[in-house]
């Protein structure tokens, strides 16, 4: 299966109405790129990919035309083997990774096998200048890490005016108050984020179902006024 023949197969499993709905989720990707294939059959296609042998000719393929070959290109990413591959293939692909989606939906289960490697890795990405290496790079600590103070102060010391960016550091620490408050809510009641992040964390910590009433009456007591 050539180049070409993927994505003749890409466009027999195209679904329009989804096309539709999911480009508005993704509004900075070009539309004419997205063909409208739902994410368990891309699943289910990167392994037929992998499995027959074909994954490293598409891999090499860099840049891909269309935004299902980019998930793709992550889905095969996570298959490989070799932890030090799939560091090097990432690395690759960051520059690529055009939207938030696709970022998301990488996460090789390979990593928990390497917690320190994968650590200095982490330290590394969210000091790149490329968004998504920063947006993988705390999703990664957020999937694998468990909120402890000295992996908040990272995800703290994150500074950006992307949206994407300050959209995952909000996600991570709405999500550490609900699995470690003691140690999230001192970086909302110090303060320690920016207006932006911290009325967003408050929001999407008000939105989860893993944090009780009570907390949530004194987060809202939290939140910063817009000037």
């Amino acid at each position: 299966m050539d180049l070409k023949n993927i994505q003749t197969e890409l466009f027999k499993m195209q679904d329009m109405n989804y096309r539709c709905f999911h480009a508005k989720l993704i509004p900075n990707v070009d539309p004419e790129t997205i063909i409208g294939v739902r994410t368990p059959s891309l699943r289910k296609f990167s392994k037929l990919i992998f499995k027959n042998c074909e994954y490293m000719t598409f891999l090499n393929s860099l840049p891909h035309k269309y935004y299902e070959e980019n998930n793709i290109h992550g889905f095969l990413i996570e298959q490989i083997f070799d932890y030090y591959e799939i560091i090097s293939r990432l690395e690759q692909f960051f520059p690529y990774i055009n939207n938030w989606a696709t970022c998301d939906s990488i996460c090789p289960k390979i990593f928990r096998k390497y917690p320190q490697e994968l650590f200095l890795k982490i330290n590394e990405w969210v000091k790149s200048n490329n968004i998504y290496a920063i947006r993988f790079a705390v999703k990664m600590l957020m999937t694998f890490y468990d909120f402890s103070e000295s992996h908040c102060n990272i995800v703290s010391e994150i500074k950006s005016d992307n949206y994407y960016v300050n959209m995952v550091i909000a996600w991570y620490f709405a999500t550490a108050l609900a699995k470690q408050y003691e140690v999230a809510i001192k970086y909302i009641k110090e303060k320690k984020l920016s207006l932006w992040v911290h009325n967003k964390t408050i929001q999407k910590a008000l939105e989860s179902c893993r944090i009780s009433n009570d907390v949530k009456d004194y987060l809202r007591t939290l939140r910063i006024p817009f000037v």
